[in-house]
């Protein structure tokens, strides 16, 4: 019982560690009830041993995220009380950290005093089509060739119906006919809006993004890889910068709006289905161009070569125009303008030095030398190119600047086409909205989590002087055009960590809504608070307490720790360690408590008729971690 194990190897004046895990992962206990996780003695041997025993000069932590970070104690202004204090110690604590988690990245200064260089995402790639998705592709194609011939045009929408089915695309497509529906009952624009739905189903399938690999630190992307970055970022407005996405420009040039065409495709619009994959396979292609003027014989971009002193004013146009602008041409766009391409092309030259740049390996060597490493931010690289190239110090955002104007008017666009679609579904407004709010979704988009809340209650931010978003203003009835919703906010720890000035935001504008004078069919926040108020012989303004977390220095439900154990036995179970962990209610009436109140949390959740949750990455979905899973409040009560 005197000796500890230490897992690793030395190599020379190098320990290769492997950090131990929490300790509690097979308790379902302590998974359950405890609200910490204080390390065991393994964990704390791991970095004494590093400390006294090895006596090593830096520690880097290598990937993202370990678990010293997340150990109790403060939130921030750490003290020898506080764990992570007490386990890294003395040793300067260097961290590779991916470039896309600016929120744990922090916790990881705040609370282990670390150095974070960003490091790469792994390159992705379009998903595609394979085995029955691929010949219901096929299926389509020959349908787009026979749609007029009644007999042969419905026997294929029967075959395509009962493919798209065996590709369970029914659970995406609600009102899919069955297989035994007859087409032939149809009309050819009732067989079209069929057709439509299934293949807008498969664009989507096939233009996901999948991550290939892992990323190899101090290795750039291959010229193949870069494409699909470029492909992103050449599909997002950047209107402060004067350059409409690629898709925009090319819709224009046929006269047509890019927000029409996606409404309409979502809609099933045949026509638009295919335009839209039209207008996406032309996008690719002229990314594609841009990247291949500048790639080497080894498929490497070394040199990015600008576009006009390739001799473009002249040369280029004898010969049919820029990269861009002939492959375009090539795909069926012939009038694009080449006035509107060059902003976009300039940019994505900048957007291709950086993706391709590489400072990785030089980040580190200067941190090792106590050298000053390059600041920059942490985010999505397609949305904010200026993450890149990695390498980099990397640092968040002014927590009181968010959300920003940005973030609020495409917040708006959401949560109209969200309730549009729940009117269109269910015939009514949903009651209540459950989101769950995480720190580094809402760093990569300024807030927009924040804004779609708000935008539901029907409450605008306003920010002073100086930029800092800490009033609010009741957006009238009458402009809102709809009722106020209600919602329940499950923040994660991160999150809370963060945004604490952003949860007393939320709050009070519960608690504005909550109190606003107004015709309860109007206003389904002050609606289900009296009934709350009158259920538990409360205020209504403790009534409208709507924001929930983890107790102060706890993270995660743990839900999927749980599962992944067998530590369970029943779903109750899971329920109820999901409320006991993420039920500590904040109150902006009572700063600096986190208090536990279950049968609040409980009764909110019963009034909540769906769940929200951005998905703003483009190289993380719902099926890649399992934390999406694990803290998705939909049926936590029965």
């Amino acid at each position: 019982g005197k000796d500890l194990l230490i897992y690793g190897k030395k190599l020379g004046n190098v320990f290769i560690g492997v950090q131990p895990s929490f300790g509690y992962e097979g308790d379902p206990m302590r998974l359950l009830f405890s609200k910490s996780a204080s390390p065991h003695h393994g964990f704390a041997a791991y970095y004494t041993y590093v400390e006294k025993v090895f006596d090593a000069d830096a520690v880097l932590h290598f990937g993202t995220h370990g678990s010293l970070e997340f150990m109790p104690g403060k939130q921030v202004g750490m003290s020898g009380q506080c764990y992570p204090d007490r386990l890294i110690s003395q040793i300067p604590n260097l961290y590779y950290y991916a470039a896309n988690n600016p929120s744990e990245a922090t916790i990881a200064k705040r609370r282990s005093y670390a150095s974070t260089i960003s490091y790469l995402t792994p390159p992705a790639e379009n998903a595609g089509l394979y085995k029955g998705l691929k010949d219901l592709g096929e299926l389509i194609k020959s349908y787009q060739s026979l749609r007029e011939n009644s007999q042969r045009g419905a026997a294929i929408v029967n075959s395509i119906i009962s493919s798209a089915r065996t590709c369970n695309l029914d659970k995406d497509i609600t009102d899919l006919p069955q297989e035994s529906f007859d087409a032939k009952e149809f009309t050819i624009e009732q067989r079209d809006e069929v057709v439509g739905k299934v293949y807008k189903c498969l664009m989507d399938i096939e233009s996901r993004l999948l991550p290939c690999g892992l990323h190899t630190i101090g290795v750039p992307p291959s010229a193949e890889e870069a494409i699909a970055t470029l492909v992103n970022i050449a599909g997002i407005d950047r209107p402060e910068d004067k350059i409409k996405a690629l898709p925009r420009i090319i819709s224009e040039s046929i006269d047509r709006n890019i927000e029409e065409i996606y409404r309409n495709a979502n809609n099933g619009k045949l026509s638009d289905v295919e335009l839209l994959q039209k207008i996406t396979l032309a996008t690719r292609a002229a990314t594609r161009a841009l990247v291949q003027k500048s790639t080497d014989v080894n498929g490497r971009v070394t040199t990015v070569n600008p576009l006009f002193k390739q001799g473009m004013s002249f040369l280029n146009v004898l010969t049919g125009g820029s990269p861009l602008k002939k492959a375009l041409s090539e795909n069926g766009f012939n009038n694009v303008s080449e006035e509107d391409l060059t902003p976009l092309n300039d940019y994505l030259e900048f957007c291709l030095k950086q993706v391709v740049a590489d400072n990785e390996v030089g980040g580190l060597l200067n941190a090792l030398e106590g050298r000053y490493i390059i600041p920059g931010p942490g985010g999505d690289p397609i949305r904010n190119p200026d993450v890149l190239p990695t390498g980099k110090n990397m640092h968040g955002l002014d927590p009181q600047s968010i959300p920003t104007a940005a973030a609020v008017d495409v917040a708006k666009v959401v949560v109209d086409r969200l309730l549009e679609r729940m009117k269109q579904d269910s015939g009514e407004y949903p009651s209540s909205v459950a989101f769950t709010l995480w720190g580094t979704d809402n760093i990569k988009t300024y807030g927009e989590s924040l804004g779609q809340v708000l935008m539901l209650i029907g409450v605008r931010p306003v920010p002073d002087a100086l930029g800092r978003v800490n009033k609010l203003e009741l957006i009238p009835l009458e402009q809102l055009g709809r009722p106020r919703i209600d919602v329940v906010v499950t923040c994660s720890g991160v999150f809370r960590d963060l945004f604490i000035n952003q949860m007393n935001l939320l709050d009070r504008a519960v608690k504005m809504a909550a109190e606003a004078d107004e015709p309860l069919e109007m206003n389904y926040v002050r609606r289900n608070a009296l009934e709350q108020a009158k259920e538990f012989s409360i205020s209504i303004r403790d009534a409208a307490t709507r924001i929930f977390s983890n107790a102060a220095g706890s993270y995660s439900a743990n839900v999927g720790l749980t599962i992944e154990n067998g530590g369970w036995e029943n779903e109750k179970q899971l329920q109820d360690q999901f409320i006991n962990r993420k039920g500590f209610a904040f109150n902006a009436d009572r700063p600096g408590q986190m208090e536990l109140q279950t049968d609040l949390f409980k009764s909110s959740l019963k009034k909540v008729d769906l769940t929200f949750q951005n998905l703003d990455s483009s190289e993380i979905s719902l099926t890649d971690v399992s934390h999406y899973y694990d803290s998705d409040p939909t049926k936590v009560v029965s």
